[in-house]
């Protein structure tokens, strides 16, 4: 019955589709971008397979490196090259300012109102300008140093606690990466961590909000047909919506309570002296007392959606993020171990091994952030950046695009072009120290690039920098039997290993005796 309905729904489809075109010829797209073979009703969609970065730069590679596909009923349009990532969001940054609304905008994205699927327009200027100037600024970034220095410092002696009498010991790093950042992002919003020493409450809390979060990657990281062929949703295909739905009420719920604790804190205490208001004594303000404050001045314009939506925001932008870059860090230089040595010598030579590392320091530490460069560019956290979507005809590398063509940029593949570097596929952190390299952040694009670039790169370099320097500083690393890390990519949004880093962790005595 169901493959009846489903052949019938395909043909009265293709019928509109049809009447569409004779109503409305293609006068407009005089010179469109080239396209590949496609099929009826389902576009190019049978041509994405995971991972996605790489079925797409296969696309580019046959066909050019920009392509106009059609994914159901969305056409789309995959930039492949720098320079026309360039063009789009340079000459026509506005016009592709917009998101496409798709279901995850509707359900996570607390319909469209979160600076990640916002359109552009006065609200989602708002929300930037919050972020920039409230939450990520230069000021707001240094208030909070003291804060991730003492998580990276829980991180390494909860390692150097489960070695054994100094010894070498097996360390499986993801789960402990994606606490620390999960800890540093709770203690900025909140003022609370989910982990770490015995004294730490609401562990169960954590735990829940723990899976919350990697459960809103899983789904991120999946494409739902029902984008792009909306007539599925009658049939409830896959069930994906629904899950999305689940999610969300989960989600907000969670939210919701932390919010109305935090209400509950300012009702019974004075604003501006009570410790609740800051993170646990440092004299900070949370953050989610920032936007209550706002609430209290707005409270038609900063309603709870709006403060659980930059929450929301901060949680995705910042914790899986930094922690599967960390891991991917600490996977190379294993795979590499003259590199892990050279950088340990330059930690070892401007830090020492009386004193734990700071962020200060990580300015006099070139080579660290030469790996961490690298890192990105072999393995972007967003190897595509979040889909944009024009908002009014243009022209791309020559070609036409009309309204409402879904832009994707495969930074992946523009970070890894033959013709913009040298070894492409080689993990070279050298590369960055050389002199005709000093450009070289510009043909990267790990943070995306235009005016919807992601505002935390800030904190995700300094979090990363910090926790990296520290690993390296305080441990010496081997890989297990000797063999290489595999290096295989998983499923998920922020483009996790496949398998998670297992690797021999021993404490450094002198350093560890003086910090610990």
């Amino acid at each position: 019955m169901d493959l009846i309905l489903i052949s019938f729904s395909f043909l009265l489809l293709s019928l509109t589709l049809l009447l569409i075109l004779k109503r409305h010829p293609k006068t407009k797209n005089i010179n469109p971008p080239p396209s590949p073979p496609s099929l009826p009703i389902l576009g190019h969609l049978h041509l994405l397979k995971p991972p996605l970065h790489h079925s797409l730069a296969t696309l580019s590679s046959l066909h050019g490196p920009i392509l106009s596909l059609r994914f159901g009923s969305r056409p789309a349009l995959l930039i492949s090259s720098l320079s026309a990532a360039t063009d789009c969001f340079s000459t026509n940054d506005l016009v592709f300012a917009n998101r496409p609304r798709l279901l995850a905008g509707k359900h996570l994205g607390y319909n469209y109102t979160t600076i990640a699927w916002a359109s552009y327009g006065p609200h989602w200027r708002n929300l930037r300008r919050l972020t920039t100037l409230e939450l990520f600024s230069t000021l707001r970034l240094n208030s909070f140093s003291s804060m991730r220095r003492d998580e990276v410092l829980s991180l390494v002696k909860s390692l150097v606690k489960d070695s054994k009498h100094g010894a070498m010991t097996k360390v499986v790093l993801r789960p402990r990466l994606f606490e620390l950042s999960l800890n540093i992002m709770m203690r900025m919003i909140a003022g609370k961590r989910y982990y770490g020493d015995d004294e730490v409450k609401d562990k169960e809390e954590g735990e829940k909000f723990k899976e919350i979060v990697e459960e809103t990657f899983r789904v991120s990281g999946n494409s739902n047909l029902c984008d792009f062929l909306p007539f599925l949703r009658y049939f409830g295909y896959g069930g994906m919506e629904r899950r999305v739905v689940r999610l969300h009420e989960k989600r907000d719920a969670f939210l919701q309570e932390l919010i109305e604790k935090h209400k509950e804190i300012r009702r019974t205490r004075d604003d501006h002296v009570h410790a609740g208001d800051h993170c646990e004594g440092e004299g900070i303000k949370a953050v989610i007392h920032v936007l209550l404050g706002l609430q209290v001045d707005d409270p038609d314009y900063y309603t709870d959606e709006i403060i659980k939506g930059v929450v929301v925001m901060m949680l995705t932008a910042g914790t899986d993020t930094s922690a599967v870059t960390i891991e991917w860090a600490m996977s190379l230089l294993l795979n590499h171990p003259e590199v892990l040595d050279n950088v340990k010598d330059e930690i070892l030579m401007n830090v020492g091994e009386k004193r734990f590392v700071t962020e200060v320091d990580l300015q006099k530490l070139p080579y660290l952030h030469g790996i961490i460069s690298e890192t990105l560019r072999l393995q972007p956290a967003a190897p595509i950046i979040p889909a944009h979507e024009s908002s009014e005809d243009c022209k791309v590398g020559g070609f036409d695009v009309p309204c409402g063509t879904m832009l994707l940029v495969n930074a992946w593949a523009i970070q890894r072009d033959p013709e913009l570097w040298a070894e492409p596929n080689k993990f070279v952190p050298e590369r960055w120290l050389l002199e005709k390299e000093r450009e070289a952040h510009q043909k990267t694009l790990p943070f995306g690039i235009g005016r919807r670039s992601c505002p935390g790169e800030g904190l995700a370099m300094r979090v990363v920098g910090l926790a990296l320097a520290a690993l390296i500083q305080c441990f010496d690393w081997r890989r297990v039997d000797g063999e290489l890390v595999d290096l295989s990519e998983g499923p998920g949004l922020t483009m996790p290993k496949a398998q998670p880093l297992l690797a021999l962790c021993q404490p450094r005595a002198l350093i560890c005796n003086a910090i610990l």
